[in-house]
């Protein structure tokens, strides 16, 4: 799944999306607290449950990853609030790239929303540049159908050509 993830494009080829894979029991019941109770039984039941997180430090990796864009490491490391727009932006454009990747490998993933986005970043990344952003369940369907995936909007209703 990442290695097809990580060919989203981002500004700058800024990269600034990470993602944690909760699997073990352990880790489980210290994401589970942490999401709306109505989806608490979803992504317990789930095999894998990833946050996506932006790093607000990605412009350190900007010399390698975009050695064409001299200085902007240090333009992004004097401006916090702009490193943070920018990481938050393009970490949300490789989630979308994250999901379809999830998708494309036969999986199922499952974006979670009630969640406690703050209380992830102090339970599972303190102290770091990480900030939460989303919690996504992978795996399969349930089975008995219980939530199926529901309509989407037809190329007449979504777009328009001018």
């Amino acid at each position: 799944m990442y290695d097809l993830a990580k060919f989203t494009p981002t500004a700058l080829n800024s990269q600034p999306l990470r993602v944690t894979f909760v699997r073990t029991p352990g880790a489980k019941a210290r994401l589970l607290p942490l999401l709306a109770e109505f989806n608490r039984h979803k992504s317990e039941s789930a095999p894998v449950v990833a946050i996506l997180a932006a790093d607000l430090d990605f412009h350190e990796h900007l010399p390698v990853v975009s050695p064409q864009a001299a200085g902007a490491r240090d333009r992004f490391a004097a401006d916090a609030a702009m490193r943070e727009a920018f990481a938050r932006n393009n970490a949300w454009l490789q989630a979308g790239g994250f999901i379809l990747a999830v998708r494309s490998v036969g999986l199922d993933a499952g974006l979670m929303g009630g969640v406690d986005l703050a209380g992830l970043d102090r339970e599972f990344f303190p102290g770091t540049s990480l900030r939460s952003l989303m919690v996504v369940n992978i795996g399969h369907d349930a089975e008995d159908g219980t939530f199926p995936r529901n309509p989407r909007l037809g190329f007449d209703e979504a777009t328009s050509l001018v």
